[in-house]
């Protein structure tokens, strides 16, 4: 079982665990003392899934919507609060950040896919205002850890299939440091395929990871890691209400000829490093570099191409290299009770962009699903450098306060080689001081309460700004970045009852970027003048009784525009206390598991989830749903062999129900039908060494 906070045994026995410390926040305090809405989920002590997607393993944490589109082309689905929601394929308005290292690019585009479930350790998911410490575009932030080789080598071997022609497998070979100044290692390496719940949906993915880490005698720490990941993945896009209803399965017939799809390469490798020069003084670095390959085949018709020489094909082919350091000074009591951070992230990304045609003419017809002739050659750059400032006071023996201020700066540059289309060349700065304080007060060992309150900071993304809403040549430059005033009340409790946390927040944001519509075949964005995101969190976990532990969270989020947006091109206008599109306005989760270190295993998780509306005009809604999940296993260990075996069936109940809408479809088919009742079984064999 996953859970929240290591350790949340209640406090009749919290002191024998470790103490777990924030990483997302900086402020080098426990989950307890941190004034900020911050979770930490563990991997499972044994594997109980498939270990493809991060949903799998990211439940029950208030506030966060992590949907699976049953579509391993677009990605998850990720928002915190609301921010987020937007995203028609990967990630927006969220930081993510994999072993230290950006999953997330300057301008706030960003993708789970290089995420090892297999060597996954545990993921930080930080909401609320403390996210403005990491700048642009991070309405959340969300963190994945790797494990660290600890012990003997050892190897293990998985293997897990399911519904649909699901197969999962890997190897991971891990060991501790055999002396001092050695390395420990975690090595891994997965394939997954499946034919897929829908039609034409199948996918295949490989997926490598690599982790080295020194904990050297002069107490500095290094980690090295390295991430290959390829993906091939057919689309099978959405339905309308009508088609999801009498098909949820299928493809739409006209869609067929189009044969969407999605291949994805992208290799990494980044180092993070750290050391205490005295008891008062620390030195971090971070430095990464990344190659990223996509080549994507829409469904836009040869007509729709030929209709305007600014349209750039259906088909899109870039080539993007990424890099980045992160350079930082922490001091500790200084001055007295203080603790002062003070250091500057600096990103970049370069890419070729392509766009082809997505068909051939044979016969005087077009034969789509194949690349065509050149639409599209820009060179885009990116980059940002910003600097931080982090103090914490601890001012009085139970109050303290922590403070932060960040200038984030986005720098945007596109350089078009191929004007036979219009000169869609340009450039432009966006840039915002985002200042962020908290103040805690430790009413009891055990019980805290804080009230924070930050700026928040949000540009388009490059695929956002690049075409106009009048269908002309150049940048969007009509749209602004999006800023948000944030604010949060909350309060924590560790005691003989469990952990509780509460939290009741606003955002109150200006400019939030929203669709324009779509121009021949170019999707646009405009700003809303205002919106509001405002709400309450709960969430509780607790050992019941020897190893069956009980967790369970709610969250309400009323997100709405706050002001009339006029229409535009062909967006209607959005009226005044509309819904935010794809946020859920109520939540929950529980789970009851029986989790020992070996012997029988096994648990029961319920999910509710509101209706998510699909469009800014909020005429068309995906229904609210519940789903049940029950998983059992075994495990077992001797000497130096340990085995494991488990089952698992999601949607017990065989609920026809809408997993994720794409937000704002140009064609009405926001609708991404989940999956029906479907299973899972896998086993697992370690061998020491």
């Amino acid at each position: 079982m996953q859970q929240l906070y290591a350790q949340s045994n209640g406090a009749e026995d919290s002191t024998l665990l470790p103490v777990i410390h924030v990483q997302t926040t900086h402020t080098d305090t426990s989950y307890l003392q941190t004034p900020a809405s911050v979770f930490r989920v563990d991997a499972a002590k044994q594997p109980n899934n498939l270990g493809v997607n991060l949903t799998e393993v990211v439940q029950g944490v208030p506030s966060l919507q992590l949907n699976n589109r049953e579509n391993y082309a677009q990605d998850l689905q990720l928002s915190m609060r609301g921010f987020g929601a937007r995203s028609t394929f990967g990630v927006r308005g969220i930081r993510i950040y994999v072993d230290g290292i950006p999953a997330t690019m300057p301008d706030g585009q960003g993708q789970t896919s290089n995420i090892d479930l297999q060597s996954l350790d545990h993921v930080e998911v930080l909401t609320g205002p403390f996210s403005s410490l990491y700048g642009n575009s991070s309405g959340g932030v969300l963190m994945a850890s790797s494990k660290e080789g600890t012990g003997p080598d050892s190897v293990s071997m998985r293997y897990a299939g399911g519904s649909h022609a699901k197969n999962s497998s890997a190897v991971i070979f891990q060991g501790g440091a055999k002396q001092d100044n050695q390395p420990s290692y975690v090595v891994s390496s997965s394939y997954f395929d499946t034919n897929g719940y829908r039609e034409h949906s199948a996918a295949d993915k490989i997926l490598n990871n690599a982790k080295l880490t020194w904990n050297l005698t002069d107490g500095s720490k290094i980690n090295w890691v390295t991430n290959y990941v390829k993906i091939h993945a057919d689309d099978p896009q959405g339905l309308n209400e009508q088609q999801w209803r009498s098909n949820p399965k299928q493809q739409v017939p006209f869609l067929k000829q189009f044969d969407v799809r999605k291949e994805i390469q992208q290799t990494q490798t980044g180092v993070t490093w750290s050391k205490p020069i005295n008891d008062q003084n620390e030195l971090y670095a971070m430095a990464y570099v990344g190659n990223r390959q996509v080549t994507q085949y829409q469904s836009i018709p040869k007509s729709t191409q030929d209709a305007n020489k600014n349209q750039a094909g259906g088909v899109i082919d870039f080539d993007r290299n990424y890099y980045g350091l992160d350079l930082r000074w922490t001091g500790k009591n200084l001055l007295p009770n203080t603790t002062v951070s003070a250091g500057v992230a600096l990103d970049a990304m370069d890419e070729d962009r392509k766009g082809y045609e997505n068909y051939v003419t044979v016969n005087n017809s077009p034969t789509y699903g194949v690349k065509g002739n050149l639409r599209r050659n820009e060179k885009n750059t990116l980059w940002n450098a910003d600097p931080y400032l982090q103090a914490s006071w601890q001012f009085l023996p139970t109050w303290r306060i922590d403070s932060g201020v960040r200038y984030s700066n986005v720098h945007y540059k596109s350089k078009d080689h191929f004007l036979s289309n219009g000169d869609d060349s340009g450039s432009t700065d966006y840039s915002k001081v985002l200042p962020s304080v908290a103040l805690s007060w430790q009413i009891q060992p055990e019980l805290l309460a804080y009230l924070s309150y930050a700026k928040g900071f949000e540009t388009p993304t490059f695929t956002e700004m690049a075409y106009r809403t009048d269908g002309g040549s150049g940048f969007n430059f009509d749209l602004n970045p999006s800023s948000s005033d944030n604010y949060e009340l909350g309060l924590k409790s560790n005691n003989s009852l469990g952990q509780f946390t509460l939290a009741l927040f606003q955002s109150q944001t200006r400019n939030d970027i929203v669709s324009a519509g779509t121009s021949n075949g170019r999707a646009t964005f405009r700003n809303a003048d205002k919106s509001l995101r405002e709400g309450l969190e709960l969430s509780w976990n607790k050992k019941l009784w020897k190893d069956l532990t009980a967790q369970a969270s709610y969250s309400y989020l009323n997100a709405t525009f706050d002001s009339n947006t006029p229409a535009k091109g062909s967006a209607a206008a959005i009226t005044s206390g509309n819904q935010i599109p794809g946020v859920a306005k109520n939540q929950a989760f529980a789970r009851l598991a029986w989790q020992p270190e070996q012997g029988l295993y096994g648990g029961v998780e319920l999910r509710y989830m509101d209706k998510l509306y699909a469009n800014d005009t909020n005429t068309d809604t995906a229904p609210s749903y519940s789903t049940t999940a029950v998983n059992i296993g075994y495990s077992w260990k001797l000497k130096d062999w340990a085995f494991n075996t488990y089952a698992r069936v999601d949607n017990l109940f065989d609920k026809n129900y809408v997993g994720s809408v794409i937000v704002n479809d140009g064609n009405s088919r926001y609708f991404e039908p989940a999956d029906g009742r479907n299973w899972s079984a896998g086993l697992s064999l370690t061998k020491q060494f």
